[in-house]
């Protein structure tokens, strides 16, 4: 298997993040457990708009993560896939979006 930048094997070391700073590493997972217990959005619902941010960051870790844990909370792969679309659609809507501003600045320059 071809080595890469990121290992899989590090997914597994991310509650060390509290050795170098305990105190804020313990708020942080604290926090983050509470963002993910089901509230008005359902814990299924939020880990597919995980898996959608996943991609839209481009986090190999969290995209294992939360494929996984979809998959544990019985999202299909249909779906899956259908977030992914959404993600990259809003991904490139944003891109796109933001050539107004480089339009904009022609006109300036063209006046």
């Amino acid at each position: 298997m071809a080595k890469t930048y990121y290992n899989a094997e590090d997914l597994k070391k991310f509650g060390d993040i509290t050795e170098f700073q305990k105190e804020m590493g313990d708020k942080f997972f604290d926090w983050y457990g509470t963002v993910f217990q089901p509230g008005a959005l359902t814990a299924r619902e939020k880990s597919l708009i995980a898996l959608a941010v996943a991609h839209a960051i481009q986090c190999p870790y969290c995209i294992d993560a939360y494929t996984d844990d979809s998959m544990k909370k019985g999202v299909d792969e249909e779906q899956m896939m259908e977030a992914v679309h959404v993600a990259a659609a809003i991904r490139g809507g944003a891109s796109l979006v933001h050539g107004v501003q480089m339009m904009n600045k022609v006109k300036e320059k063209m006046m």
